[in-house]
Formats: structure tokens, sequence, C-alpha cells
């Protein structure tokens, strides 16, 4: 019986995560690789920051959970993964005369851009202020890159709910990975004036005997293509992949939406007979998560 979910999500978003910047230059955060290619990147942490977000709109998770008075913001000594749905999968550090750790149960990787950045630049002022009491307006700029970003998800669901000898309900362990699928599945993030959509255009993965993000990294866009044509190819080298007896392949389905992809006409063949809808592909998954805690819906 599988034991962790993982998937992989290919979204498109346009410059989801500013660092410091200098002067009056507002620079996306990038990563620089080898071959002199450039690529932004919204960090796990701002992922982090919008699922429970997204989870407090949605299900009303506890945000009142922060403790201000130990010098360093963390949780409260008194709230527990009870009262958290936060703190179950995304685990807390409590510090004092003895410190208390549990590791995170959802594991977020960055989202990568698919695509380099080709140093676009966005010329901004505040005319429209300035203007109104005859002043100059003030000058900025800020880096822009729109792309297909991609992300990977591992939670071990066997963690879920289970905390310094106190465990949940298995009705409350499926129904919170249940909601957070819905939040991944709804993903959005509010930055500078706008609203960005981080719902998947595209996911792989499925329910697996061992929490391993397979697909983290293997999902890319292949380099001679102009019409947006997945690498199928090391899609298939993992659905391959072998875990004693058990292939990654029997656990895995693609959900995509139409339209997005060059040789989308491949993906059933890909996902060997598995493919379908984004919607269908979180479905199946919060119904295989519902036979894991054996919860009858």
């Amino acid at each position: 019986m599988g034991k962790a979910i993982s998937f992989t999500v290919i979204f498109k978003a346009n410059s989801l995560n500013y660092g410091e910047g200098v002067g009056n230059v507002s620079e996306l955060k990038k990563i620089h690789r080898g071959n002199g290619d450039v690529y932004t990147f919204a960090s796990r942490q701002s992922l982090r920051y919008d699922i429970v977000r997204l989870g407090n709109e949605l299900f009303e998770w506890n945000l009142n959970t922060v403790d201000k008075t130990k010098g360093t913001l963390q949780f409260k000594d008194d709230v527990t993964i009870a009262d958290s749905v936060e703190m179950d999968l995304f685990g807390y550090l409590k510090t004092g005369k003895k410190s208390i750790k549990r590791p995170a149960v959802v594991r977020l990787s960055h989202a990568v851009s698919l695509e380099p950045y080709r140093h676009d630049m966005e010329f901004l002022t505040n005319m429209g202020l300035a203007e109104r009491i005859d002043e100059t307006a003030n000058l900025a700029n800020i880096e822009q890159h729109e792309s297909l970003y991609a992300y990977t998800v591992t939670v071990d669901l066997a963690r879920v709910g289970n905390d310094q000898g106190e465990e949940l309900a298995t009705e409350t362990k499926c129904d919170r990975v249940q909601q957070f699928l819905d939040v991944v599945k709804l993903l959005n993030r509010h930055i500078r004036g706008r609203q960005e959509t981080l719902s998947p255009l595209f996911v792989i993965g499925g329910l697996y005997p061992v929490a391993n993000p397979f697909f983290l990294g293997r999902v890319q866009l292949r380099p001679d293509s102009r019409t947006w044509d997945l690498n199928l190819d090391s899609i298939a080298d993992v659905m391959d992949t072998t875990v004693g007896s058990n292939r990654i392949g029997d656990y895995t389905r693609i959900g995509f939406v139409t339209g997005q992809y060059g040789n989308e006409s491949q993906f059933e063949q890909a996902a060997e007979g598995k493919a379908g809808t984004v919607e269908a592909f979180f479905k199946a998954l919060k119904e295989e998560v519902a036979r894991y805690y054996g919860v009858t819906q």
C-alpha cells in the first residue's frame, strides 16, 4: 500500500518573487545555470505562504498561532497540530528550555521557470500622484518574466496527524490532505497589485510506496521546441524506475489543460492510459488518499 503522494505541477505566471533589488531596480529571484542561461523562481517559502493563506480563505485554517514574546516569531507553545493544519503539514520549531521540532510533512520545491529570463524590464512612475501636487514623479524599474514554472510536492501520508504522542482521527488526517490538494488545484498569488494564478496547466504524479519527489527536475520543455512541447523522454525514464518490485509508472497519472502544449496528443501514451483533465487528476488522487486512510466517501 502506498504511503506518500508526490506530483509535479506546471503553471504559467508572470514575475512571482522579487528579491531586495538594487537602487530603484526591483530584481526577480534568479538561478544561474552553467550554460549561461538565467531562470527566475518563486521560493518554496512563497508557495507555502500562499498555500496557507488560501487554506485559511477556503477552509478557515487557524492562523492565530504566532507567539511574539520570545524574541523570534514562532508558534505558540500551547498550540498543537490538533489546532493548526499549518503546523501539522508544514512543521514547526518551538524554542525554550527544551526545543521542540516537527519536520515538514509536506515538502515543496522552488517553482523554477522552464524558460530562460531574457532581461525584460518595466519602467514605472507615480505620475498620477505627482501631478496632483505639482511634484516630479519618482522613477522605478522592475524586472518582468512571463514563463511556465514547475515545482514538486511530496506528502508523507503516514506522518500526517501524528506528533509528540498525539494522533488525530483518520477522518481528520484524510480531510486535511484533501483540503491541501484542493488548495494546490486553485492556488494563486497576490503580488504588486496583481493576482497571478498558480493553478496547474499540467500535473504528473500519484500515490507511491515511498516518499520521493520522482518527477522533480524531470518535467521540462524540449529545448528545440517553439510550441511548448514537453520532454516526454525524461518522463518515460522516470515511469520505468522501480522501487523494489514496484514500477513508478504503475502508480502515475497525468492531468493537463488542453491547448497549452504542442505534443499534448502524446500525453495519453506517456501516462500509459492514465491521462485526463487536471480536475480528474486531483479527484482520483483524493480518492486514493481516502482509500489509504480507510475513509468512506
